[in-house]
């Protein structure tokens, strides 16, 4: 079973570098992106690692597997390694694998009100000093991992976004108000540290502790930013992203959790969540330096 799958998985491999084109919707957008970068696979790579393994009714099993692709992009003379884990699911009937699927996190993060939000009286604020590369940091060190000092989610990426912010000097504040600040204490947590969209909307508005003011394209960002994502255009953001670095063009590569990925180019145009009405904030973390 295994040996089908690793060559199922080594055939897909094999196919990525360099190609252009493709019979499945996802790789055409990735290599659209790709091309509109100037960008192209010269390597690829995978490691996968099987979780269970159950028999179907038609005689085939169901496989549940991890894949972790790595590949080395090249950029005119500049090369990135991109990586990204996926948790899958293949159907393998008489040694050939004849369905494979992306498993998509359809649980929905923690409900809150808006109205629920507070905004801290400014003379709660302390001064706030953000280490960037401590912060960059912490996002390469964790990116496909999980640190034990704190609560994972099965929707973690804001959850990851707010430890890399603490990392870089972020203070918590507000506890123990879950519509307050921006904190994770004591086995409970804040609705701006964990939900993406409370997160996207105190940033630009906290009056003490993290903040962020909002920038109008994603090249205005720097390395410890952060990018928020709205994929449906319905004014609720779904995914946030720390940016790590940048490519060629200037242009924002980020680190996120949930489908684990890092140097990943911002957009997520190649993500299976991807809409034409996806809308982003580009979220400028500034500290008292920058005044």
């Amino acid at each position: 079973m295994r040996k089908v799958l690793e060559t199922y998985i080594s055939g897909r491999v094999h196919a990525n570098v360099g190609r252009q084109s493709s019979t499945r919707k996802d790789w055409n957008q990735r290599y659209r992106q790709l091309k509109e970068r100037e960008a192209l696979i010269v390597k690829s790579q995978a490691l996968c690692e099987i979780s269970k393994i159950e028999e179907v009714p038609n005689g085939g099993k169901r496989v549940h597997y991890s894949v972790r692709f790595m590949d080395l992009i090249k950029q005119n003379n500049h090369f990135v390694n991109e990586e990204n884990v996926e948790e899958r699911v293949a159907f393998i009937q008489h040694n050939q694998v004849v369905d494979d699927q992306l498993i998509t996190n359809t649980m929905n993060e923690e409900p809150f009100d808006e109205r629920d939000l507070v905004a801290e009286d400014d003379d709660e604020r302390a001064p706030f000093i953000y280490d960037r590369r401590a912060a960059v940091q912490y996002a390469e060190q964790w990116w496909d991992s999980y640190n034990p000092q704190f609560k994972k989610f099965e929707v973690d990426c804001t959850n990851f976004i707010s430890q890399c912010l603490h990392a870089g000097g972020a203070s918590m504040t507000g506890y123990p108000n879950r519509g307050k600040g921006w904190w994770m204490k004591n086995g409970n947590w804040s609705y701006s540290w964990s939900v993406a969209n409370a997160l996207r909307r105190y940033l630009p508005n906290a009056k003490s502790g993290v903040r962020a003011i909002e920038k109008n394209s994603a090249a205005e960002l720097s390395i410890g930013d952060v990018i928020c994502y709205d994929f449906e255009g319905d004014g609720k953001f779904n995914h946030n992203t720390i940016v790590v670095a940048k490519d060629r063009n200037n242009m924002p590569l980020v680190n996120a959790h949930t489908h684990n990925s890092r140097m990943r180019y911002w957009s997520y145009t190649d993500s299976t969540a991807y809409t034409p009405n996806i809308k982003y904030a580009f979220l400028h973390i500034v500290d008292d330096r920058s005044k």
